[in-house]
């Protein structure tokens, strides 16, 4: 790894650490209540399963990781910090075959991508981002403004084509979805765009007439492509804590969801969602938002994330 990468990777690392801050103290703490001069016996294993649960681990994955703690460890006084860097382990084991970075499909001109989510989890922003990065590495880039219910979110798209230098398609506000991702991909093609970034409205998934609006945004792409969207990112607020568990299953059962972006961990103490996310699912998490600037959206590394918000010292 080069000097200006190193340097790159533990400014994201600590960036990455006081976005989970809220997250990693809730834990550091409740790990420090427990562990002071104590040993691992069986009510510390009940304490700390309890820990995990109220840490929004869930709570299959929080007795699992108590009780891998606990395996060799039986009986023996241990430090907090030798719990944390048990946890980050365990936490490390579980997001590992899940980090997975975003790419384009070779062949595919466009690669289309459906974003989706409820209100407010950053799904807008996550698509300007996206096109921002992509934009930057010299491919063509075209956004569909699909949440059609929100003036805001056309604006926003806007704003991103003109930073990024990339085609937007939009349709009037309360304007047809379906009929705007039609459009938005005879003009990807027209332009042999590389990429293209769907919005979609905030569909609550106890909206049954919302959700069945995407079926239909779904059908009318698969009549000019049956393989697409070739991509399905469901994006997802970690300050709803186990609720994004419920919008994985609702979503997921609606676009089949390929992978995950999770925003908004800098402003909350439910981080650990993301583990019992990834344990009960398996899907690819692919980029977390720490923040609102352009290089707050990274791709996922498990590791760091498991230090950071086990609050294990310094970076691997």
């Amino acid at each position: 790894m080069s000097e200006t990468e190193t340097k790159e990777k533990k400014g994201w690392f600590r960036r990455l650490k006081d976005g989970l801050k809220r997250s990693s103290n809730a834990l550091s703490s409740g790990i420090s209540d427990i562990f002071t001069k104590r040993k691992l016996d069986d009510d510390v294993l009940e304490e700390l399963e309890d820990l995990l649960i109220t840490s929004d681990l869930g709570v299959a994955t929080a007795a699992r990781i108590a009780a891998n703690i606990g395996k060799s460890r039986y009986d023996k006084e241990i430090s907090p910090e030798e719990i944390r860097e048990a946890l980050a382990d365990e936490v490390a084991a579980i997001l590992d075959p899940v980090a997975k970075p975003f790419e384009l499909k070779e062949g595919l001109k466009p690669h289309v991508v459906l974003v989706v989510g409820v209100n407010g989890s950053g799904k807008t922003t996550t698509i300007g981002k996206l096109a921002k990065r992509y934009a930057d590495q010299g491919k063509k880039v075209v956004m569909a403004a699909g949440d059609t219910f929100r003036a805001a979110a056309i604006e926003q798209l806007t704003i991103w084509g003109e930073r990024t230098g990339s085609t937007v398609v939009t349709t009037k506000v309360g304007g047809d979805a379906a009929g705007l991702a039609y459009s938005a991909i005879e003009q990807a093609r027209a332009e042999h765009a590389d990429l293209l970034l769907i919005d979609t409205a905030g569909r609550l998934q106890n909206k049954s007439d919302l959700m069945a609006e995407l079926e239909k945004v779904l059908r009318v792409i698969k009549k000019l492509d049956p393989d697409a969207p070739h991509s399905c990112l469901l994006v997802l607020d970690a300050t709803t804590g186990q609720n994004a568990l419920n919008q994985t299953e609702i979503f997921g059962n609606v676009c089949e969801v390929s992978g995950l972006v999770m925003t908004k961990l800098d402003g909350t103490a439910r981080g650990g969602v993301l583990v019992a996310i990834a344990d009960k699912f398996g899907l690819p998490v692919h980029a977390i938002g720490v923040g609102e600037g352009i290089d707050d959206l990274q791709a996922f590394a498990a590791r760091d994330f498991a230090r950071a918000l086990s609050g294990a010292s310094g970076e691997e």
